[in-house]
């Protein structure tokens, strides 16, 4: 007696064909679609049949893009970061500190191939010549990976998970990051047009703070993001975002944050923000915020005042001297807010003004955080003048 189709069980996926398919969309390039997947099982000379061929996508979509043995072991809700540090290391955290886990995986053989599936699920290549690659997949991880011997403890992979939901500012006071106080200036400054320079340690809660920021721009501004990896999610009604792309496997077609800087600069921008600056693309961005636009960025910082030398590094990056650095930054930038840990907490350690003085960079600090909570510097008049100057949107 013939079986129905309807209830013919679906074909499993063997290793054999899961390796062809990963080959195939490696060789080619570019992202993991259902599409690209259907193609090369087609072409692996696997005879599955329509209903076959769907369920083998799916199979293998998920194969290439999860956490492996591991996914079972995470919170639902509220993860930020994932670290194995080889085979049998695990840690997790959700917002209150890492926490280790015992490991799911036998030997670093599965480690490293969760790691090539990840990579490989974004286009990108991981092995001996490759041997440490940064991605974004689809579903919005950021994965690192580092094979040894690089790495001399295994293979290494740091994951980092975007939020489901966007932080707004009640979640900002809810979760203490800032003051009622400190965040209703902030606000208002940005609504009135004030460039930003959020600071920080990786971590520190830099995009979480600039998203709630963005989201105080009048509606009717247009506001540009440039990302090296698409994380800014504003909860504004006009936003477009300008992604930055890695070199192939060739070593070409790479698209840099400077260029897209450039690049936004025609598409009649109200607020430029470049999410992370690492580079010489901070030149561009202190460019076009002295030359009508405004804006906002991030940069990785130990502190306020650690803020003109670190700039003054990135600068000459971009082949600009101190002196120029400073002109630029003083009269593009006003107010740096840098954010800290506490006690496994993000907050606002200080807001600081940015001036120029005698060709030299300053950091005037408007209000810092302290035991007994916020209290204000010498910059606190200035900064409460940024929240109320000009026209109300």
């Amino acid at each position: 007696m013939s079986i129905d189709a309807r209830t013919r069980p679906e074909p499993a996926v063997g290793p054999a064909l899961l390796e062809f398919v990963r080959e195939a969309l490696l060789a080619d390039g570019g992202r993991v679609t259902d599409e690209r997947i259907a193609r090369a099982v087609r072409a692996s000379g696997h005879v599955l049949g329509a209903a076959g061929t769907l369920s083998a996508v799916r199979s293998i979509r998920a194969e290439l893009t999860g956490l492996g043995p591991l996914q079972h072991e995470l919170p639902a809700e509220g993860l930020t970061d994932v670290w194995i540090n080889g085979a049998h290391e695990v840690w997790w955290e959700a917002g209150a500190g890492p926490v280790r886990i015992p490991s799911p995986f036998k030997d670093d053989d599965e480690v490293r191939a969760l790691a090539v599936r990840l990579v490989s699920s974004a286009g990108r290549r991981l092995d001996e010549a490759h041997p440490c690659v940064d991605v974004q997949t689809d579903g919005g991880m950021r994965v690192h990976a580092v094979l040894p011997p690089v790495s001399t403890g295994g293979t290494l992979i740091s994951v980092r998970f975007r939020h489901r939901d966007v932080i707004t500012v009640d979640d900002l006071v809810a979760s203490r990051t800032v003051s009622p106080e400190i965040l209703e200036l902030l606000l208002s400054a940005t609504a009135r047009g004030a460039n930003l320079l959020v600071t920080g340690s990786t971590g520190a809660g830099k995009t979480t703070v600039l998203n709630a920021l963005l989201g105080a721009c009048p509606p009717h501004e247009r506001i540009v993001l440039i990302e090296d990896a698409a994380e800014l999610r504003p909860l504004h009604p006009h936003v477009v975002g300008l992604q930055a792309r890695h070199p192939n496997v060739e070593g070409s077609g790479a698209i840099g944050l400077a260029e897209l800087v450039r690049q936004s600069l025609r598409m009649r921008p109200d607020r430029i923000v470049v999410g992370e600056c690492r580079g010489a693309e901070i030149r561009e961005l202190l460019t076009a915020l002295n030359t009508g636009h405004r804006g906002a960025g991030t940069v990785h910082a130990n502190s306020a005042d650690a803020v003109p030398a670190r700039l003054a590094a990135l600068g000459a990056l971009g082949g600009m001297n101190s002196e120029a650095v400073a002109l630029q930054a003083g009269s593009a930038l006003d107010l740096v807010v840098h954010l800290g840990r506490r006690e496994a907490r993000r907050v606002v350690e200080a807001v600081a003004l940015v001036q120029e003085r005698n060709g030299a960079l300053q950091m005037t600090t408007a209000s810092r955080l302290t035991v007994s909570g916020y209290r204000p510097g010498p910059g606190w008049q200035r900064f409460a003048e940024l929240a109320e100057r000009g026209e109300e949107p």
